[in-house]
C-alpha cells in the first residue's frame, strides 16, 4: 500500500477548513488512524506527498528545523482538542516565529 498524507486542502466555498487540529480529529475519528498514524500522515508522508520529504516533515540532521510546540501534555490528546488552539510556538527553519508562552 501506500502512504497517507493529510492536510487541510483549503478549498473556499465547498470546504472551508484551515485547521489541521480538526484534519487529524478527522482522521482519527472517521479513518480510523491512531493519533500517531494520523501525525505521521500530517508531517512526514505529507512532505513527501509535495516532493519535499528529503526536506522538511521530521526532525533530522540536514532537514530544516521547522518545529510546532504544542501546549498539551500528551501529543495523544490532539485528536480530542480540535476545537481549541493547541499551539504554544513556532520555530521555522530554527528561528522563533510565534511564542505564545
Amino acid at each position: 500500500g501506500g502512504a497517507l498524507a493529510l492536510a487541510t486542502d483549503l478549498n473556499p466555498g465547498t470546504c472551508w477548513c484551515e485547521s489541521m487540529q480538526m484534519v487529524i480529529a478527522l482522521a482519527c475519528r472517521y479513518m480510523g488512524l491512531t493519533q500517531a498514524q494520523a501525525l505521521a500522515a500530517a508531517t512526514l508522508n505529507a512532505a513527501h506527498a509535495i516532493g519535499r520529504g528529503h526536506e522538511i516533515g521530521s526532525l533530522e540532521p540536514g532537514k530544516q528545523a521547522d518545529i510546532l510546540i504544542l501546549d498539551t501534555p500528551d501529543y495523544r490528546q490532539l485528536g480530542y482538542r480540535f476545537g481549541t488552539n493547541l499551539v504554544n510556538t513556532v520555530i521555522k527553519k530554527g528561528k522563533v516565529t510565534i511564542n505564545n508562552e
